[in-house]
This record gives C-alpha cells, sequence and structure tokens, in this order.
C-alpha cells in the first residue's frame, strides 16, 4: 500500500485528512503499522479534549513495540474512532479507512502546510529506510 495523496503526514508516520472545512481525520500510515506489527491497544483521549500540533496524544502498543502517538494539528477532538477499543486490529487491516483514530476541529488550519505531502512523505519514508 502507498501514501494516498489526498493526505499530510507527519515525521512521526501519522496522516491527517481534510473532512469538511476546519475538521482533519488523523491515522498512523501504512508504514508506521507494518513497522509496529500486530496492534493490540490503543490508549487515545475522548472527544472534548484539546491536542497540540507535535505534542502526543495518545499511545499505541503492537507486539513488538509501544509508541505514543502526534497530533499534526492543534485543536479539539470531535470524535474518536470507537471500534478501535475492541478491534485495535483495524489500525493493521486499513490504516486509511476503517483504521482511522480521531477527528479533530483545527484552531488554525495554516498547520497543514507545515506537513508532508505524497511526495514529500515518500522520500522521507526512503531516508528512515536506509537509516
Amino acid at each position: 500500500m502507498g501514501f494516498p495523496d489526498e493526505l499530510k503526514y507527519t515525521k512521526e508516520h501519522e496522516w491527517a485528512r481534510v473532512m469538511n472545512g476546519n475538521e482533519v481525520r488523523i491515522g498512523i500510515t501504512d508504514y508506521a503499522q507494518k513497522e509496529l506489527g500486530d496492534i493490540v491497544f490503543i490508549d487515545i483521549p475522548s472527544a472534548g479534549t484539546e491536542v497540540e500540533q507535535g505534542n502526543a496524544f495518545g499511545v499505541i502498543e503492537s507486539v513488538k513495540a509501544v509508541s505514543d502517538l502526534y497530533s499534526p494539528v492543534t485543536g479539539k477532538i470531535s470524535s474518536v474512532n470507537e471500534k478501535l477499543q475492541d478491534a485495535p486490529e483495524l489500525v493493521n487491516n486499513d490504516p486509511y479507512g476503517e483504521g482511522w483514530m480521531l477527528s479533530v476541529e483545527m484552531s488554525d488550519s495554516s498547520q497543514l502546510n507545515s506537513l508532508m505531502d505524497t511526495a514529500a512523505y515518500t522520500a522521507y519514508v526512503e531516508e528512515v529506510k536506509k537509516g
């Protein structure tokens, strides 16, 4: 699986999809889920919680590691993917669809300009793979 063109990406391997106006949906990339392996638990805050660009908003646990999740934008969580509580493997099976984690109402949509587009993220992942 590649990296969808309509998304923006962080160096921490989160993606952001603009849903409508000021709301973005957030998840982790296909590359990240493959590196983590089988995901067994996800801890994300509830709707209404404020998140800040570049700061950790939750934790993802796999059979290999426990990693922080970082917000690509600043704003208030408007919804959370409740399905992940019972089925965290959705992130492995469909990282850009059913495996989304949360939606955030951005307080400053210009922050999207600081994120990578598909070409930049693809090049970044190639650099990461080289070590």
